[in-house]
């Protein structure tokens, strides 16, 4: 039997390629393009030299759990502005857009960026492997959850792939399991999480030394992009 949080092989269950495919075509339609000032067959050409990385990355057919992702397509801030990606989510079944807290002052998010540890393998656009919502941290401390994900050999995500999880994903963001960002900092005390808030995600932040039993911290496996751009 599997542990809880693999993959689980399922019947119809597509192959890596055709569900790269199917996250395009997600972000196209809620209008990623416009948001990176991008036509819609330039904002593909971006992300197409990523397809054959999936294909041969992903192992076998793609099976997520609500808790596990196999792989994420990731659009960083540099080609789509993070106000504009969150206002593009919506919770599962509803219609209300997702939104930047007002606890972010003016100028505030754009200091929240990857930290070194993250090894970003493209300023633009990757692929964000074996991904984990991190429900377990729920209650505990940010910082001690994150030195478990270190220990582990994973990464924290960061603002922009926690965006792409709740984008391809918004299944994965329900009540009593969100989840923290620690891939992304200013500096100071704040770790940026993603909630729920009139029916809708919400990107905030909460102190690095506070618990909250409804919040845990995401991860991941691995980052990887093409060589070549």
């Amino acid at each position: 039997m599997p542990r809880p949080g693999t993959a689980r092989s399922r019947p119809g269950s597509p192959a890596p390629g055709t569900e790269f495919d199917r996250q395009v075509r997600n972000l196209v339609e809620r209008d990623w393009p416009t948001a990176a000032g991008l036509t819609p067959d330039q904002f593909t050409a971006l992300v197409a030299p990523l397809r054959d990385l999936a294909v041969d990355t992903a192992d076998g057919t793609w099976a997520p759990d609500t808790d596990r992702v196999p792989f994420l397509l990731v659009v960083t801030r540099e080609v789509a502005p993070v106000e504009h990606t969150m206002a593009r989510t919506t919770l599962r079944g509803r219609a209300e857009p997702g939104f930047v807290d007002r606890s972010f002052e003016p100028g505030a998010l754009e200091r929240f960026v990857a930290v070194e540890e993250t090894g970003l393998p493209d300023p633009r656009a990757y692929l964000l492997f074996d991904v984990e919502r991190g429900e377990e941290f729920c209650g505990v401390v940010p910082n001690d959850a994150l030195d478990t994900i270190a220990a582990r050999g994973r990464t924290p995500l960061t603002i922009e792939e926690g965006v792409a999880l709740i984008t391809h994903f918004p299944e994965v963001l329900v009540k009593n399991k969100c989840f923290s960002l620690g891939g992304s900092r200013s500096g100071d005390r704040r770790v940026p999480a993603i909630w729920i808030s009139r029916h809708a995600p919400k990107l905030g932040w909460c102190w690095e030394g506070n618990p909250h039993t409804w919040l845990g911290m995401a991860s991941a496996g691995s980052r990887r992009a093409v060589a070549e751009r």
